[in-house]
Parts: C-alpha cells; structure tokens; sequence
C-alpha cells in the first residue's frame, strides 16, 4: 500500500482535498463549496464552521475511491487575512471577514503606515487581519472580550483536526504587529495599538507538525487516529511551493478566483505597495502582488452571460480576435483593487466599445487586462528590487494556453506550467511529508513532486505596450 499525503485547501469559494504518492501523482480529489455572505456594502463574510463541515464533506468523498490507513501526513493551506474570533474552548464567536472584506478602511487612516511598514513590511490596509481585530474592538466589544485566539482559515481547520491552536509562519504577514524581518512579534507595537497580544499563537514553521488527529475529528472526517498534522501555510505560498518555486527570482503565477504573482527572494524586499510574507520554504520570503482579477472575472462573465458555455469555448472565442482586442481595454477591478493601487473603491471598467466590439472582443479583453495588472505589480516590484526570471502558473488559468501566451507577451516574461490546478494541495501536501521526514529535503521533494507539462516564450507586441499605457491612464484619470 503506497503512503500518501493530503492536502487541503480553503480557498475562497470552496474546500479542495487532495491525496499524492511520494512522487507527486495525483491519486484523488475532492471538493466541496460554501456560501460568501455580503451584509453590508465592504462587509465580505464566510463562517469558519461551513469550512469545517465542507473539509469533512470533501474527505469523506476521497475514503469512496482511497483508504485513510494509507495517509501519512497531512497539511492545511488557506486564503489569507481571515480574523477568526474564538474563545477559550474554540468556539468561533462571530462569521469572519475575509481577504475581500474593508469594512475597517477608516481605521486605518487613524495610525502612521512608515511605522507599521517599518516593522510589518506591509501597506496597513483593511483587506489585513490586524485592522480587522481593530474592528472587532471598536464595533464588537464583547466579541473582542471573549476572543482568547486569532486564527487563520488554515490554523483554524488544524485546530479541529488536532485540537492544537498555531499561527504559521507564512501567514504571519497579516498581523502588522509582527516583525516580518525578524519573524517574531512586536509586542511594543501591540500595546501601542491597543491589542491584547496573547490573542496570537505561537509561531511555527509550516513544515512542523503541530499535532495528531484527535478521535472526535477521526469520526467527523474519516482520517485515522493519530495520523500528524503540520502547520501548512498560505495559500499563495503553498502554491508556489506546488509549483517548484524555490529559489530567487522564480515566481509564482496566480490563476485562480483572484490573480496575482509572489516572488521568490532571499533578501527581505518589502515596498509599501505590494504584499511581503515568508515563504513555506524556510529562509525565503514572497514579495507578493495580488489583484481582484483573476480567473473569478472570467467566471463573472460566464455566469451574467453564457453559462451554457465552457471556460475553454469562451478562450477559443477570444482567440479569432487580434492582440489588443482592436482597442478595447478592460480595468479587472471587479471588488476594488488591491495591490499595487490598494482602492476598495476602484470599479471594473470596459473602455473602447463601439458597434464592431463583439463578445469575442470582450472575453480576449478580459484576458489582457488580467495580464496588465500582473505587469503592473511587477513595475512596482523592480522598484524594490525583485526581478522575474520565469513565472510559474498555477491554478486553472494555467490550463488556458491563450491567457498564458498573453500573460507571457505582455509580461515580456517566460511562463513554465506544472500541474497547476494541484499545485496548492500539493504544495501542502509536501510541507506534509517533508514534516514527517518523507524528503531530505525541499529541493529533493520538488525534483520528485513537479513537472512541467509546458512552456510559453513571450512574443512581443507592440500593441500590448499602448493598451497598457491606456489601462494606467484610465485608472488615473478616472479614480
């Protein structure tokens, strides 16, 4: 019976489960959905508990086709910037604002950002967990009062499968008030906000295992007893992981709901515009662009005009229409924007219609201003002093060879895709078996885990240079 490891990710519209061999062969999947709640305009809520019962729905499909004897270890990797409230006996004490949510914008404005970036290498901005906490003190006092942990969506489902409260490292880049060069936390920084700061786990290194699975977790889930658990990570950091991202200047390629890329440096490189976190791989850091705009705008547009069609019928549409799409220009800023323009007020904007646009025009426009935002966050990037030398994609954009050789084109950079719809799981699943000492090593888990299935060289355009000046202009001039 070959061993296994599981990955599980939270992502933001559902739960994916995934079981790999030794070898990164992918042996079955599983996913299960749960509801995005809107109350309030900014307000972007799920529940913690509707991610739990879907990670137990998700598992218990996988124990149809495989045996959980056959699990090894497991690792958990999840969206960033949740602020889930528990109390002293784990009980979650309100729904959780997620990374979309900005409901604490006019908070932020009450703190000096060159200080907290200073300590935080990050911009203070509501999409991040601290101002979140800071909305819970000023707006739910009495959930504040209760809260004895703040946990991410990742800690969160370890915490039920293990009963062990963690914060790992990756996602550490929430919390402001935590060191991101030294990696521990500011508790100076705390008292001066306000924060009482043993609401903070410990740290842990996304390979440690934190615990065991507990019995009450066993007959929930179907995972055996005793079966280690380790810390896991980010979302983006798992991912990039999955993806072969090791070393300086790799970087990861975001297609999924949201887009964005992360890259890989050695050095501590934050700028205040873009997103700075460690990496799953100890001793390296993710300098990190992330856009509303990804494969969720392609979604958007299926579901509000052609749900009879697939993702690959709208592409090949797309694809009849000339570079540039004969002018139309399209801003993906379809929630706000994060990075590097941080405007939760942004709109997503179609500029350039007229009668000879068609829907093909629309779909290829859609495509190239994903691309242009991605080309955006690296201008910023180099002003930091991180460069790309090849991308890696990852999640179901990948599989788009058209939006990778647009990405690629516009980007003047070249694109390897691995396995991408998996690379998340698996990059969980390898901080899992290099936790329980299934790997020498992380170099010696990727030679053995990842392959790349093919490769986008970028072909200049000079009409792609334009449209992109026309994408910074419209933002600019329309804000």
């Amino acid at each position: 019976m070959d061993s296994l490891l599981l990955g599980i990710d939270i992502g933001t519209s559902a739960c994916k489960a995934a079981l790999f061999k030794k070898d990164g062969t992918l042996v079955a999947t599983a996913t299960a959905s749960y509801p995005t709640h809107y109350p309030n305009p900014g307000w972007v809520e799920q529940r913690p508990d509707d991610w739990w019962d879907a990670v137990c729905k998700a598992l218990n499909k996988l124990w149809e086709t495989a045996d959980p004897k056959s699990v090894v270890g497991v690792a958990v990797d999840g969206q960033s910037w949740a602020a889930i409230a528990v109390d002293a006996q784990g009980q979650v004490l309100c729904p959780t604002p997620i990374w979309m949510d900005t409901r604490a914008d006019e908070l932020c404005s009450m703190w000096d950002e060159d200080i907290i970036f200073s300590i935080s290498g990050n911009p203070f901005r509501p999409s991040y967990t601290l101002p979140k906490i800071l909305w819970y003190k000023k707006h739910l006092p009495d959930v504040y009062k209760k809260t004895a942990h703040i946990l991410q969506c990742n800690s969160f489902i370890a915490y039920r499968l293990t009963d062990v409260i963690s914060q790992d490292l990756s996602q550490s880049n929430g919390l402001h008030c935590f060191d991101l060069q030294k990696g521990a936390y500011d508790f100076i920084l705390c008292n001066e906000m306000g924060i009482k700061s043993n609401i903070f786990p410990e740290i842990s290194e996304c390979h440690q295992i934190i615990g065991k699975i507990t019995s009450e977790a066993s007959k929930a889930c179907g995972l055996i007893e005793g079966t280690p658990v380790v810390a896991g990570g980010l979302d983006a950091a798992c991912g990039a992981l999955g993806a072969g991202v090791l070393h300086n200047g790799q970087t990861q390629l975001q297609g999924g709901q949201a887009g964005g890329m992360g890259i890989c440096t050695s050095e501590y490189k934050p700028h205040p515009s873009l997103i700075m976190s460690y990496h799953v791989v100890p001793g390296h850091w993710l300098l990190q662009g992330g856009t509303v705009g990804g494969g969720g705008v392609l979604r958007w547009f299926r579901e509000q005009f052609d749900k009879d069609e697939s993702f690959d019928q709208l592409t090949a549409q797309a694809e009849a229409i000339h570079p540039g799409s004969d002018g139309l220009i399209f801003l993906p800023y379809m929630a706000g924007e994060r990075s590097p323009i941080w405007d939760k007020d942004a709109k997503g904007i179609l500029y350039g219609l007229d009668y000879s646009k068609t829907k093909a025009h629309t779909i290829r426009a859609v495509l190239e201003g994903v691309a242009f935002s991605i080309k955006h966050n690296l201008e910023v990037a180099a002003q930091a002093g991180a460069y790309v030398k090849e991308f890696r994609a990852t999640g179901g954009a990948g599989n788009s060879s058209l939006w990778m050789q647009i990405k690629s084109d516009v980007t003047g950079k070249p694109i390897a895709v691995p396995n991408s719809e998996t690379a998340t799981t698996l990059g969980a699943a390898i901080l899992a078996g290099i936790g329980i000492g299934l790997y020498k090593d992380f170099e010696e888990a990727i030679q053995e885990t990842v392959t790349i299935k093919n490769r986008f060289e970028p072909k200049p355009q000079d009409v792609y240079d334009e449209n992109y000046h026309m994408y910074r202009r419209l933002y600019e001039n329309l804000k």
